[in-house]
């Protein structure tokens, strides 16, 4: 199976590393708040978030992939004063000024255009991007990973 991408898709990563795991109120307000924005964001599918996955690196890294119609949508999104991003981002800014390291942080963003990605699955669920938009089989975007690359 492939994901079943016509176009191009905004991947943004965000995660946490807990520095220190006595600290819990350094880190348990950060671990609590993605929950909400992704609950927010499955609801209203016009937001722009095509789908998400969780994911678990070593013991102390938590952190989201997240597949986005555009990077217009996404920065749209975090920068909504209505919506759960903004008050969760001015705590967590708070916590990392008061916190002395106990919790990290990071973000990368990514554009990729249309057919400059693919994706294969072999006996798997559904899972990342093609989670997020659905699957085909494998013929029909192309046999090979360079035929799917190619395939906008």
């Amino acid at each position: 199976m492939t994901a079943d991408a016509r176009g191009g898709v905004t991947v943004f990563t965000i995660g946490m590393r807990i520095n220190n795991f006595r600290a819990v109120r350094s880190w348990w307000p950060v671990f609590r708040a993605m929950p909400r924005m992704l609950k927010e964001l499955s609801v209203d599918r016009g937001i722009g978030m095509l789908g998400y996955q969780l994911l678990l690196g070593a013991p102390r890294v938590l952190y989201v992939v997240q597949y986005w119609e555009s990077p217009e949508k996404l920065l749209a999104y975090a920068s909504d004063q209505g919506k759960e991003h903004r008050p969760a981002w001015a705590a967590f800014n708070r916590r990392m000024r008061e916190g002395k390291g106990k919790v990290g942080f990071w973000h990368e963003t990514y554009a990729v255009p249309a057919g400059a990605h693919e994706a294969v699955y072999v006996n798997m669920p559904e899972f990342g991007l093609g989670k997020a938009i659905g699957v085909v089989p494998v013929g029909h975007r192309g046999d090979r990973a360079a035929d799917r690359l190619k395939a906008a």
